[in-house]
């Protein structure tokens, strides 16, 4: 069975290792800079594996390279949102962590799945630093807009959720892009099933929702969420699923985009990222994706991401 590292301990870190060994998807290695964090959560939930029912095997370290010799490598290091920030804030208190990891990881053959805030920006500076090829670094910024959207479309309907798919490119920010003919309840596009002005309404839902989990927390960004569809990315390339996940991913030409991250339907298997889906978008959304792009790399440059 493959190993999967956690780089940070904090809630998301630790609340995937959790959801990952309840899917017995593969043994954990737990890592976080704070002496003993790592070790003692996971003796914790190694200790509820008997009730919980999971066989696979949580194990701490202190030490990073224990980490970086795994198969998957999850990285939910650094700094969380406070009430306020956007998280395009963190990425100069983040991006030194973020730098320094991936020179460590030059010439790895692990897939990395970038959790860390903000993950479009920490995804691009993480391929440029690390010299890895764009298809072994994902970003979960996609994944988790997309999952949010379903439930929204399911509590909406009333109907279940696994029968919900939904489709969100571009930035983890106010600007992604929902794209509602890619929306569908067991095929049906929910374009059919509610009038377009309150299928806006919970595309703004979407947009907003990781900020108002952190209004309403006050202390905490949200980690439950971020946990759930880090595990189900890590779950996908360890056992090769071949599922369509949209990701971030470091753009080389798509929509004539170069050079910085945003999310994009893919195929995704054992070598991360198999094949990048293109949905065809409608002029203003091809507008919205290339002025993010612009954005993308004002920021990068501004902030000092590229050295």
């Amino acid at each position: 069975m493959a190993n999967i590292g956690i780089i940070g301990s904090g809630n998301v870190g630790a609340n995937t290792a959790f959801f990952i060994a309840e899917h017995n998807v593969a043994h954990v290695v737990l890592y976080d800079i704070q002496e003993g964090l790592s070790t003692g959560k996971a003796l914790d939930m190694m200790e509820a594996a008997p009730v919980r029912g999971y066989d696979v095997r949580i194990q701490g370290t202190d030490r990073l390279e224990h980490v970086l010799a795994n198969d998957i490598i999850i990285v939910t290091a650094g700094s969380v949102r406070k009430p306020g920030m956007q998280r395009e804030d963190l990425y100069s208190e983040n991006a030194g962590v973020i730098r320094e990891l991936a020179k460590s990881m030059s010439g790895s053959s692990a897939k990395v799945i970038m959790v860390s805030e903000p993950v479009d920006l920490l995804t691009a500076l993480f391929v440029e630093e690390s010299g890895l090829d764009r298809r072994q670094v994902m970003g979960l910024g996609g994944v988790l807009d997309s999952t949010r959207l379903r439930y929204f479309i399911a509590e909406e309907l009333g109907v279940t959720t696994e029968n919900v798919q939904a489709t969100v490119i571009g930035r983890h920010a106010d600007a992604m892009i929902p794209l509602p003919r890619y929306c569908t309840v067991s095929g049906v596009p929910v374009t059919q099933l509610m009038p377009s002005d309150r299928l806006e309404e919970l595309f703004d839902e979407t947009r907003n929702a990781g900020s108002l989990i952190v209004d309403m927390a006050q202390r905490a960004s949200s980690y439950y969420g971020p946990s759930a569809a880090a595990t189900e990315l890590a779950q996908a390339v360890n056992m090769n699923t071949g599922r369509i996940m949209t990701v971030s991913m470091m753009l080389r030409g798509e929509y004539g985009i170069e050079g910085v991250a945003m999310s994009l339907p893919a195929v995704i298997g054992r070598n991360g990222i198999e094949q990048v889906m293109l949905p065809q978008l409608t002029d203003a959304e091809q507008q919205k994706l290339t002025a993010s792009a612009e954005d993308l790399k004002t920021m990068m440059k501004s902030a000092g991401g590229k050295k």
